[in-house]
């Protein structure tokens, strides 16, 4: 036997020796779906809606008036950025929505929508533009006032769309046939620039986009630019609603899967449940919206039109759903709104991974 073989005979055996006292590779866990779910800040007081800086901190509005930071440290900020002394916080109404200027980076340009008191004591909302420098809110500016507002019904989401102009949702104001006048802001979804001027190309030589809403609440483009929303409904009857300039959405005139010449038929309807759909969200290839009422977090697939059920009951109600940078969603609860039995401990923001 040369010595080359026995010398290989000899590091094999030390090799083996040696492995067989280590342990093996450290394999990765199984993780339970509650393990990519984590409460990032709680004792809340109704946080409406949600955006996320460049540099990842959060900015949410309280629908009292407050928008509060939660900073890349990831621990809330306990003073608020700003407290807005104007808001009329009533029934449904307060500080809702909050969006950031496409170029924010470059203009610092910072967007809410809330509802305050017009002459004679009206309950009215609109659109107030401030420069944020990361510590605090300056300059107001209003942009588009004199929304029709009550005790319910002020719709109160804003986004930018992918053409680069403003989206707003507004509600009937609990005055129905406001939906379907031309000629008021209520029961709509406007289109504006950037400085509240209604948008070239809108359908009515006005601020309109879409009319025949009754109280929309979420808004949101998928992968091919389209526009979704989420809409209360009148007893049940909630909707989700493919968005189209122009179109007529048939409230108060039909509701549910009824249909009318020149009126559109929700894509879908609760029929005789109840959702309250509010925020809406997409991550190929789902859309996820928040129910207040029902509790629960829906996923649904926009070609098969089926959804599945998320969280039901484990926080009560929610709110708003955002898709965070990180790729997850971050969702409000909506507890503290006088509507909810339990979970009234204060409010909480939820990041989830999407199941």
């Amino acid at each position: 036997m040369s010595k080359l073989f026995i010398g290989l005979i000899i590091i094999f055996i030390s090799v083996w020796i040696y492995t067989s006292g280590q342990k093996s590779p450290a394999t990765s866990p199984t993780i339970s779906p509650d393990s990519d779910e984590t409460i990032i800040a709680d004792k809340l007081q109704i946080p409406w809606s949600l955006v996320f800086l460049p540099d990842g901190s959060i900015l949410f509005t309280e629908r009292p008036g407050r928008v509060r930071e939660i900073p890349v440290s990831g621990k809330l900020n306990p003073n608020p950025v700003v407290t807005l002394d104007d808001v009329k916080a009533i029934g449904e109404g307060g500080l809702l929505g909050i969006v950031l200027h496409p170029s924010f980076e470059m203009n610092r340009f910072l967007y809410l929508y809330y509802t305050y008191a017009g002459d004679e004591k009206r309950t009215l909302n609109k659109v107030v533009r401030y420069v944020f420098d990361g510590t605090r809110l300056s300059a107001p500016n209003t942009l588009v006032a004199g929304i029709p507002g009550n005790s319910n019904h002020n719709g109160g989401r804003i986004k930018f769309g992918p053409d680069g102009y403003l989206y707003i949702t507004t509600g009937d104001s609990q005055n129905p046939s406001l939906a379907q006048d031309k000629g008021s802001l209520a029961g709509k979804i406007l289109r504006v620039t950037d400085e509240g001027e209604p948008a070239p190309g809108n359908p009515f030589n006005n601020e309109i986009y879409s009319y025949g809403h009754r109280n929309p609440q979420g808004l949101a483009w998928d992968e091919s630019g389209r526009l979704w929303e989420t809409e209360h409904g009148s007893s049940a009857g909630d909707e989700v609603n493919l968005i189209e300039k122009g179109k007529n959405y048939g409230w108060p005139t039909i509701t549910k899967t009824q249909s009318k010449e020149g009126m559109v038929t929700p894509v879908l309807n609760s029929e005789n449940e109840t959702w309250a759909p509010s925020g809406l969200a997409f991550v190929k290839p789902f859309m996820y919206f928040a129910g207040l009422r029902s509790n629960t977090l829906y996923r649904l697939g926009t070609t098969t039109m089926k959804f599945d059920k998320i969280l039901k009951g484990k926080y009560g109600r929610l709110r708003d759903v955002v898709l965070g940078p990180d790729g997850y969603l971050y969702i409000t609860t909506s507890n503290l709104d006088g509507r909810s039995l339990t979970h009234l401990d204060g409010d909480k923001i939820i990041r989830l991974a999407p199941p």
